[in-house]
């Protein structure tokens, strides 16, 4: 994709993330999976940009690859029932981790550069190849495999000082916030 598309895509999330959240939202109740849902359509519409004509129906478009995501989703979801004579021991997961964890990774991924981020949601989060994600953002596998490597760096720096910060606000030390202090 020409490097004008690519600035034209990222405007156009940009733009409207918020109307599509909504529509996301309309489709499946639980707001995570409204996030990974329009992630998910936004990577699909994103392959296939390019062949969009009339860009003012492109949101349209991205409407329907989330409404066919949500079916596969639920068709995948449907099948992974498997009648069974005994039921299995019954163990309750509330997902508060789970939600916790997503939060603070969609949190840290806003330190990174679009760049830097649109390579690690190709190769992480869609499991694209090297050669897949660099078609997919113009660009060679030398410089996807380097945008990956600093990026990583990066969410593990950034990681890595949130855990310093919480650390210290549990032991009620005064932690760096931008050029404020803040203490517990």
């Amino acid at each position: 994709m020409a490097h004008g598309e690519v600035l034209e895509f990222e405007e156009y999330v940009r733009t409207r993330q918020e109307a599509l959240l909504r529509s996301a939202r309309r489709l499946v109740p639980d707001p995570v999976d409204a996030q990974d849902l329009l992630q998910t359509a936004l990577a699909r519409t994103y392959r296939r940009w390019e062949g969009i004509a009339d860009k003012s129906l492109a949101d349209a478009y991205l409407r329907r690859v989330m409404i066919n995501t949500r079916t596969e989703w639920w068709r995948a979801r449907k099948l992974e029932e498997v009648p069974t004579e005994q039921l299995p021991d019954a163990s309750v997961d509330d997902g508060t981790d789970q939600h916790a964890d997503r939060a603070l990774l969609m949190d840290i991924l806003k330190v990174l550069a679009p760049k830097q981020r649109s390579v690690v949601v190709l190769r992480h989060w869609e499991q694209m190849s090297t050669e897949e994600t660099a078609a997919a953002l113009g660009m060679s596998a030398g410089t996807v495999k380097s945008t990956l490597h600093r990026a990583l760096a990066r969410l593990r720096q950034e990681l890595e000082s949130r855990e310093i910060d919480a650390r210290a606000l549990i032991r009620g030390e005064p932690v760096e916030m931008g050029r404020e202090r803040c203490a517990a």
